[in-house]
């Protein structure tokens, strides 16, 4: 199928948007704990949680105790830090980048006496 001139400037509109990934956190207060994500696409995360809580579904195996104890209401997500991508940067490095800003993230956190999930 032919693609329309609209359809044209749709798609290299879309792969001219700048590429934002970042560090997000997933809270539970009641456990005083927080698990740490490098996420390509933050708010991909972000609707993968609100999903997860809205049918009751652990996606994520470090949370899946305090989940079945506290329950999924129990859990709030932020985003911490936005990066974006670089011109010509490969997924590898921008990958690569977020898992260093986690990595800061995580210090600082532990810093200031926050416990992790693993």
């Amino acid at each position: 199928m032919a693609r329309t001139e609209s359809q044209r400037q749709l798609l290299a509109a879309y792969k001219q948007r700048p590429i934002v990934g970042g560090v997000c956190a997933i809270r539970c207060p009641a456990a005083g704990r927080t698990l740490l994500l490098a996420a390509p696409n933050p708010e991909g995360q972000r609707n993968r949680f609100a999903f997860s809580v809205s049918t009751g579904a652990c996606v994520h195996a470090a949370l899946a105790r305090d989940w079945r104890v506290f329950g999924p209401d129990s859990f709030t997500f932020e985003v911490l830090e936005t990066l974006e991508r670089g011109p010509g940067q490969t997924d590898a490095a921008f990958r690569a980048d977020l898992e260093t800003l986690r990595d800061i993230w995580r210090d600082k956190l532990t810093a200031e006496g926050a416990a992790l999930y693993h």
